[in-house]
């Protein structure tokens, strides 16, 4: 009873840390996305500007 108890909540955790990964991940790829959006807008006004 005892070892099924510390199996589920061994589980519990494992999935609680797999979700904070994901959520961390999720995260960075989005600043990195908006900061790829940012410097892509910054070089179509460079270039309007050039032209």
């Amino acid at each position: 009873m005892n070892e099924d108890l510390a199996r589920a909540q061994m589980s519990a955790r494992l999935g609680e840390a797999r979700q904070l990964r994901e959520a961390k991940a999720l995260a960075r790829a989005r600043r990195i996305s908006r900061q790829a959006e940012r410097a892509a807008q910054q070089a179509r006004l460079a270039l309007a500007r050039a032209l």
